[in-house]
């Protein structure tokens, strides 16, 4: 489903939810290197490695340390499957 104004971010370990939030954009430590998902982002699924999910939050950075995973982009939407 495409949001109006911002990406949904949905970020999820075995153990529980960690986030499901509106952001403006989204850092990945993708296994090819780290790449940023603005608003209208190409469709795309990647493994992740160890490091930094980083996201703005209004004007606030948040950043999360991951081990690794994998996640999907689509219709402004980040799902990040993850182990912390």
């Amino acid at each position: 489903m495409k949001h109006k104004g911002g990406i949904f971010l949905k970020i999820l370990s075995p153990e529980s939810q960690i986030a499901g939030r509106m952001v403006g954009q989204v850092t990945l430590p993708g296994s090819a290197g780290a790449f940023t998902v603005l608003e209208g982002h190409a469709p795309l699924i990647t493994s992740l490695s160890e490091g930094d999910i980083e996201y703005t939050e209004g004007a606030e950075k948040r950043t999360l340390h991951i081990k690794s995973g994998f996640a999907e982009v689509a219709d402004d939407t980040v799902s990040a499957c993850v182990e912390i």
